[in-house]
């Protein structure tokens, strides 16, 4: 079954491209790992902030990464970044960057759900974690 983890940041963490950073590290860690992973990013804003913060943030490297669209050749990318359910080679990890529950979700080994310091989308973050805690999923939950 689906681990779901909720990375909540907080107030004094919350800048404006805080999620997308965060999502970055997250992506660093599970890459490390071996995972591959699907970052669920349906704002098309927010997908291109990702897409650009994958070359830059961290010191002297990238993380290999692609835009859902193009088709990806082998060796895949670590990291897909998309808004529709991604390829089937794609099942480890997912990040969901929207506000919703993604309808695929349940196909992954873990859904990491990152929570910003914004009123609004805290309230849709509560909304989410009822979802999966009404179906029974494992939930865990860090506090940034």
């Amino acid at each position: 079954m689906t681990r779901i983890d909720f990375y909540i940041l907080s107030d004094d963490f919350a800048a404006a491209t805080s999620h997308v950073l965060t999502a970055c590290k997250l992506c660093d860690k599970a890459t490390a790992g071996g995972k591959r992973v699907y970052a669920y990013v349906p704002d098309a804003a927010t997908a291109e902030a990702l897409d650009t913060a994958l070359w830059s943030f961290r010191q002297g490297g990238f993380i290999a990464h692609e835009r859902q669209g193009t088709s990806p050749e082998e060796p895949l990318p670590a990291v897909l970044i998309g808004a529709s359910e991604p390829p089937a080679s794609y099942d480890g990890v997912m990040i969901n960057l929207g506000l919703d529950v993604p309808d695929f979700f349940s196909r992954f080994e873990r859904v990491l759900e990152i929570v910003d310091a914004d009123p609004s989308a805290r309230t849709k973050s509560r909304e989410r974690y009822k979802f999966y805690r009404d179906r029974g999923y494992e939930l865990a939950t860090h506090n940034l």
